[in-house]
């Protein structure tokens, strides 16, 4: 028995074990934080809906439709990640409030969508899309890391968007204007084909209101790109 390439070959399986080991334990890791912090602005949410006497659903939709406009409650429910239902229930409780109010959809006579009302913009405006303690820890962030931090996201959303987890959002990674790495080597490699623009990893959106999806052939194209080019 040669003994010297029984150890070797020993070794080489112990080395590949703790590789897997060491990136199994690092996506664990990497998941239990953003648990963390998704825990962190729940309380949050609550915490304010004391404050307001609005629930987390409630504040969600008032915040929506402040950031992206009037909407149906179909639409509202997936931006939230909660049942028709669910949606349903708070939005005929913030209408019995007076914050938002319903009108024909001009696109569809048969839908309705639901809009704020001046108090439902104020209370949207005082209850604030995101506690300010969690700004405050990403502003600490340095440009570079918090550029970085945005592009693993947009992958990460990426990935659950495609899972069926949460519904589509409007990535510019999915966007049929977006064009990655078209400038590379720049401190700004992606281009906007639809304000002609170029911009970086710091800039990438994940609700952008010109979004246009891209189809799936060009989407899978895209996403190739977008992980050849350099972050900024």
């Amino acid at each position: 028995m040669d003994l010297p390439l029984v150890q070797k070959t020993l070794d080489q399986k112990i080395q590949e074990s703790y590789k897997k080991y060491m990136a199994n334990e690092l996506t664990e890791q990497v998941a239990f934080g953003l648990a963390k912090i998704g825990a962190a602005l729940r309380t949050a949410q609550w915490r304010a809906g004391e404050q307001s006497g609005l629930t987390p659903t409630q504040i969600g939709i008032l915040t929506t439709l402040h950031r992206l406009g009037a909407d149906r409650v179909q639409a509202l429910a997936g931006q939230l990640g909660v049942t028709h239902a669910t949606a349903s229930d708070a939005v005929a409780a913030l209408h019995g409030k007076g914050l938002v109010e319903k009108s024909p959809d001009p696109r569809d006579g048969r839908a309705v969508l639901v809009g704020l009302t001046e108090s439902g913009r104020r209370a949207a405006q005082d209850s604030g899309a995101y506690p300010p303690e969690l700004l405050t820890a990403v502003a600490r962030l340095r440009p570079d890391d918090q550029a970085g931090l945005r592009r693993s996201l947009t992958g990460i959303i990426r990935s659950l968007q495609e899972s069926g987890l949460i519904e589509p959002q409007r990535l510019c990674v999915t966007c049929r204007f977006f064009r990655p790495n078209a400038h590379p080597g720049s401190d700004k490699p992606h281009h906007c084909a639809f304000v002609d623009a170029a911009f970086g990893d710091a800039s990438l959106r994940f609700d952008c209101g010109d979004h246009e999806e891209a189809d799936d052939a060009d989407k899978a194209r895209q996403w190739t790109r977008f992980l050849e080019a350099t972050s900024d």
